[in-house]
């Protein structure tokens, strides 16, 4: 797919098929978010794929708008160092892989985690050390219908684009 119309038609992708995510491809959307843009270039971010049913089950259960996570494939969990930027660059991070994903003709759906009430048992869940910070969930799996990566309702340009001055 061409990267435009990539960033233009990726959505977020909630019905998976049973159907697992090669590990190269896994491997490949970790690579692109490892290239995302970071203050400083610190590159505070460590990734955790999850793929393991029971896992993917139990942050289902814990994050309250994620239930559907027990259906996935897959998920990345982004964790940051505590930097002065963690949550940008975590984000910038989390955005590539969505993006990637969707190249790859992999559906994902981003769950928020920074400040949310189950970081920390999620973080518990996954051992990780406790001075890093959860920014996101990405859940992934193949769309059960392909349909899903259709354009939906998005503001018009002319309505959202100022020249020079709001």
């Amino acid at each position: 797919m061409d990267t435009l119309d990539t960033l233009k038609t990726r959505r977020s992708i909630r019905a998976y098929q049973d159907k697992a995510i090669p590990k190269d491809a896994l491997k490949e959307i970790i690579d692109v978010a490892r290239f995302s843009p970071t203050a400083r270039n610190v590159q505070p971010w460590e990734f955790i794929v999850i793929t393991d049913s029971r896992l993917l089950h139990k942050i289902g259960a814990l994050a309250e708008n994620a239930r559907f996570m027990a259906y996935a494939k897959a998920c990345i969990a982004v964790f940051c160092s505590n930097t002065k930027y963690y949550l940008e660059d975590g984000c910038a991070a989390t955005v590539n892989i969505l993006h990637a994903a969707a190249a790859l003709g992999i559906g994902s759906c981003w769950v928020a985690g920074d400040k949310k009430p189950y970081c920390s048992e999620v973080a518990a869940l996954l051992s990780v050390p406790q001075e890093l910070r959860l920014v996101s969930l990405v859940a992934l799996g193949y769309p059960t219908d392909q349909s899903d990566f259709k354009l939906g309702f998005k503001r018009s340009l002319r309505r959202l684009i100022h020249w020079e001055k709001f």
